[in-house]
C-alpha cells in the first residue's frame, strides 16, 4: 500500500510535468506531501510492529506464570499459586504486628488466614534484598518449587508486584526445633530423646534430597535449629533451603558475605566465603550437638572453663574426657539412650571435621543415623583428625580460631515459616 502511495504520487508529478499545466512551485509541493504521505505510513507500520513484538513479550511472560489449566501443564505449575498482594495483605490483616511469627535476614514471617480458612505462614521479603528483575524472581522461584520432599517446607504460592516480593507456605503448626528445645509440659520437655532422633532423621533425609537427588542440587547454608521446622506430628522439615540460591543469583563468583549464622557456619566458608554440600553437612553436625545439649552454638554459657562460649569445643573436650553425660540436656532428666547418645555424638563429631573432604556425605550420615557403617567410618577417622596430621595440615586446633580469624561479613538468615 506505501509503495503503490508513493508510485502514485511519483506518476501524478510525472504528468504534470509531461502536460506543463503547473507551475514549478506547484510540483515542488505535491512531490513533499507524497513523500510525507509515504513516510508517515512506513513509520507507523513500523510503530505498529515493534508494539505488537512488545505486546506479544509480556502476554507470553504473564502466562508463563498464571496457574491456568488451559495452559500446558509441562510449562505451568499447577502446584504452585500466584497470589495478589491484595489477597496476602487482607489474609494478615495488613501485615499487622499482631501476626508476626519471626524475623530473618530475608524478611518478616507473618500469619495469615486465607479466604477458604487456610492458615498459612507468609513471608515478605526485605526491600534491600537485591532479587533482580520480576521474571528472573519467578523463575528462581520456580525452581525452589519443584524441590518436593516430605521433610522440606513445600512453597505454595508467591506474589510478585513492582514493589513486592513476598512467598508462601504451609503453616507449621509447632514452630521451630529451636523454641521447643526451650518448650516444657508439666517439668518435662516438648523434645524428648525419642523426638530429638526423629528430628535428626528427617532432616538428614531433606538434606539428602537437596544435594542428592535434586535437579538442581541445593545448597542450604544456614542449617540450624532454627530453621527446622515442626509440623503437627514433630516431623521436621527443612525452612528456607533455596532462599540462598534466590538472593546470590546476581553475585559475583567473588562471595564477599558469608550468609549464615556464627557458629553453625563451616570454617573453610568462614575462611573463603566458598560453599558446598559438605557445609551443610557441618553445620548438620551443629544441629545434633544442639539437640543432644538443648543449648545455642555460640555463647551457650560462658563459664571459666569455656570462656568462649563454642559449643563444638566444649562438646570436643568433653568426648576426649569421657563425659558425655555432662553435654546432654538437663531438662531429658537423664531419659535418653546412652548408646544413641554416643552414636549420635560420634556422628556429630564426623560432620564437623574441620577439613571438608574428611566429612560423610549426607547419604553417609543418614545410614550412620540409622546404624549402618558408623563403627568404621568413625575408626578411620581417628587415624585423620590426629593433633600430628591437623599440625601437617595447618588446622587450628579449636572451632573459635576461625570465628575470631574470619574478616568476612555476615548476613544472618532465617526460618521460612513460623518459629
Amino acid at each position: 500500500m506505501v509503495v503503490q502511495l508513493f508510485i502514485r504520487s511519483l506518476s501524478l508529478s510525472h504528468q504534470t510535468a509531461s502536460c506543463g499545466e503547473s507551475s514549478s512551485a506547484d510540483k515542488s509541493r505535491r512531490l513533499a506531501i507524497a513523500l510525507g504521505t509515504s513516510f508517515g505510513a512506513v513509520l507507523l507500520l513500523i510503530l505498529a510492529v515493534v508494539f505488537l513484538i512488545w505486546w506479544r513479550i509480556r502476554k507470553n511472560k504473564q502466562i508463563f506464570f498464571d496457574v491456568n489449566d488451559q495452559y500446558d501443564p509441562e510449562i505451568c505449575l499447577g502446584h504452585l499459586r500466584r497470589f495478589t498482594f491484595k489477597e496476602l495483605r487482607a489474609a494478615t490483616d495488613n501485615f499487622h504486628v499482631k501476626n508476626i511469627l519471626g524475623k530473618g535476614g530475608f524478611g518478616i514471617v507473618y500469619k495469615g488466614l486465607l479466604t477458604d480458612g487456610t492458615v498459612v505462614a507468609v513471608k515478605k521479603l526485605k526491600d534491600d534484598n537485591n532479587f533482580g528483575g520480576e521474571v528472573q524472581f519467578q523463575t528462581e522461584v520456580e525452581t525452589i518449587s519443584l524441590a518436593v520432599h516430605r521433610n522440606l517446607l513445600r512453597l505454595w504460592g508467591f506474589c510478585s508486584t513492582e514493589n513486592e516480593r513476598i512467598l508462601v507456605y504451609p503453616f507449621m503448626a509447632n514452630g521451630s526445633v529451636a523454641s521447643k528445645l526451650r518448650d516444657q509440659i508439666h517439668g518435662k520437655p516438648v523434645l524428648d530423646w525419642s523426638r530429638r532422633k526423629n528430628i535428626a532423621l528427617g532432616t538428614a533425609r531433606g538434606l539428602l534430597y537437596l544435594h542428592e537427588q535434586s535437579d538442581p542440587k541445593i545448597i542450604h547454608r544456614d542449617v540450624k535449629a532454627a530453621n527446622i521446622l515442626l509440623d503437627e506430628d514433630f516431623e521436621a522439615v527443612v525452612g528456607d533451603f533455596g532462599l540462598a540460591k534466590l538472593l546470590d543469583h546476581c553475585d559475583s563468583h567473588v562471595t564477599t558475605a558469608v550468609r549464615g549464622t556464627v557458629g553453625h557456619i563451616a570454617p573453610e566458608y568462614l575462611s573463603t566465603g566458598q560453599s558446598s554440600d559438605k557445609t551443610d553437612v557441618f553445620g548438620f553436625g551443629i544441629l545434633l550437638l544442639e539437640l543432644i545439649t538443648g543449648q545455642k552454638a555460640l555463647d551457650f554459657g560462658k563459664t571459666a572453663a569455656n570462656q568462649k562460649g563454642v559449643m563444638l569445643d566444649w562438646v570436643k573436650k568433653l568426648h576426649q574426657d569421657g563425659k558425655l553425660n555432662l553435654m546432654v540436656d538437663k531438662s531429658l532428666k537423664n531419659n535418653f539412650d546412652r548408646v544413641e547418645l554416643e552414636e549420635m555424638v560420634q556422628v556429630a563429631l564426623l560432620c564437623t571435621q574441620f577439613s571438608p573432604s574428611n566429612r560423610p556425605k549426607m547419604s553417609e550420615v543418614l545410614r550412620m543415623l540409622e546404624g549402618e557403617g558408623l563403627v568404621e567410618r568413625w575408626e578411620a577417622s581417628q587415624n585423620i583428625e590426629t593433633p600430628k596430621c591437623r599440625a601437617q595440615e595447618s588446622f587450628p586446633k579449636r572451632y573459635a580460631d576461625y570465628i575470631e580469624e574470619t574478616s568476612l561479613v555476615f548476613e544472618a538468615m532465617e526460618l521460612s515459616g513460623p518459629r
